[in-house]
């Protein structure tokens, strides 16, 4: 029998490190930089900012993008930077640990803008501070989840990891809205200022609190893990090499770019999601919290339900899964209101959004799970192809699509709110109304454009082809190559 056809029986036998339960809930709590800080907080910026405080739609537009053309260059310094680090605390956990404060004051400072800046003053903060965000949270986010990848090499033991790591993430974000819309933006608060800068310091004290957890946590299972040699020569000689190298791993490849599309539409979806919800189905601020349970809960079955499809289908079918019901969210609701079928508002819209939300989170758990899995799986595949191994470059690729793809989406549905003449001043009208040209063209930018977005990336993620039996060839080979047990 030759290694390739008895790979997937001798793989089983050849399980790496399977992390404690303390250390993985540990290691979870520091999904809340990436799903507290940045999903959650920041996504009441796009609104604050354009609505609230009356700054140019372009402008918040323009602000997010140089954010997003620096993070372009932050990203994949700090994943090469991490895979060459040696130290007693191994090499993911000092960047995180140097991260922590430094996302507490940038998140806390987005949120309280000093008082009487004009566009070009509030265009300047936003984006100083954007910058600064995002690049704290890479800091920490781009180590955090490569240590993930580290802590099991097992194809199940891996998702058990990302599970733990989600459902974290699900609650800290459950946690931040709740505390925005029950305590800072009730009563309508949502669409006034002062209760935006006390939301923000509040949320930066959470996340320390998490991100400090997670290193005191970790350190210890952290610091014992193998550590590569440290590659010889300056960051900015090799690193250029580096990108190359990834880049030539064509699963590398179709993960990064289905993930840069997906997330380009969830940004536009997601940067308008307030508009709607307030301007076209009426809905009342403290109402909106409860579709953001719906959502988050939404998420949860889905993250707990990836692992039992995964005994059943291969995770490649669990994404194009969570994509279909994705765009399903953005699609039915919003053309039906388009087409003048249904078009509820108030009180009797809630629970058809909330339902709509919860599908979408099913969709969005079923990605969250297994997506981060498949780009581990593919970092295994790139060390049997090139030799070296990327988790680092690897993650710094997803977060830069996540981050980067969102904040070009936000960009987008900045320039689409001016392009649709959108109403400056109305935002800080509780109960104001949106003109019904303005209405229909917000909502076919807010739904069926984002869906088209995920179409397209749904087709270019059918391309990725490492399935559970490539992923067991690749194990015993590496393994192998390393003097690991021999054959059965």
């Amino acid at each position: 029998m030759s290694i390739v056809e008895g790979a997937a029986g001798r793989a089983a036998t050849l399980i790496g490190p399977k992390p404690p339960v303390l250390v993985k809930l540990a290691y979870s709590l520091g999904q809340s930089a990436q799903s507290g800080g940045f999903d959650a907080a920041i996504a009441f910026v796009f609104f604050y900012y354009a609505a609230v405080l009356g700054l140019s739609g372009a402008l918040v537009g323009a602000a997010l993008a140089v954010s997003l053309a620096f993070d372009a260059v932050v990203d994949p310094v700090i994943g090469s930077w991490s895979d060459n680090i040696k130290s007693r605390f191994g090499r993911r956990l000092p960047l995180m640990m140097l991260a922590a404060p430094l996302i507490t004051v940038a998140v806390g400072l987005l949120f309280s803008p000093p008082k009487g800046l004009g566009q070009t003053g509030l265009f300047a903060w936003l984006t100083v501070m954007s910058i600064a965000a995002r690049s704290f949270i890479s800091l920490f986010n781009v180590p955090y989840i490569a240590l993930g990848a580290e802590m099991a090499s097992d194809y199940a033991e891996r998702t058990s990891v990302v599970v733990y790591r989600a459902m974290a993430g699900i609650f800290s974000a459950v946690a931040i809205n709740a505390v925005g819309f029950s305590v800072f933006f009730a009563n309508g608060g949502l669409q006034r200022p002062d209760g935006y800068p006390g939301f923000g310091w509040t949320v930066a004290a959470l996340l320390l609190v998490c991100m400090t957890l997670c290193c005191l946590g970790v350190r210890r299972y952290a610091a014992a893990l193998p550590q590569p040699e440290q590659v010889a020569g300056a960051m900015w000689k090799r690193l250029p090499g580096e990108m190359v190298e990834i880049f030539a791993n064509r699963s590398f490849r179709t993960l990064f770019i289905s993930a840069v599309v997906v997330f380009v539409a969830i940004g536009v979806n997601a940067s308008l999601n307030n508009h709607a919800h307030i301007f076209i189905w009426q809905l009342k601020s403290e109402q909106l919290q409860f579709i953001g349970y719906a959502y988050l809960f939404g998420i949860l079955l889905g993250v707990m339900g990836a692992p039992a499809l995964q005994n059943l289908m291969e995770k490649k079918n669990i994404v194009l899964i969570g994509f279909a019901l994705l765009i399903g969210n953005w699609l039915v609701l919003q053309v039906l209101r388009l087409m003048g079928l249904y078009a509820p508002v108030g009180d009797e819209a809630l629970m058809p959004l909330a339902i709509n939300a919860f599908i979408a989170g099913i969709g969005v758990g079923f990605v969250s799970v297994a997506y981060p899995s498949m780009m581990a799986d593919a970092a295994d595949e790139h060390e049997h192809l090139f030799g070296r191994r990327r988790e680092g470059l690897y993650f710094a690729g997803l977060g830069f699509a996540g981050k980067a793809a969102t904040g070009l989406g936000v960009m987008v549905a900045g320039i689409a709110l001016d392009l649709i003449q959108f109403p400056k001043d109305l935002g800080r009208i509780v109960g104001a109304d949106l003109p019904a040209d303005v209405q229909f063209r917000l909502v076919l930018i807010w739904g069926p454009a984002a869906a088209l977005l995920s179409i397209v990336a749904m087709l270019i993620f059918t391309a990725y082809n490492i399935t559970r039996a490539r992923h067991d060839e690749i194990t015993l080979a590496l393994r192998l190559k390393q003097g690991g047990p021999p054959a059965l």
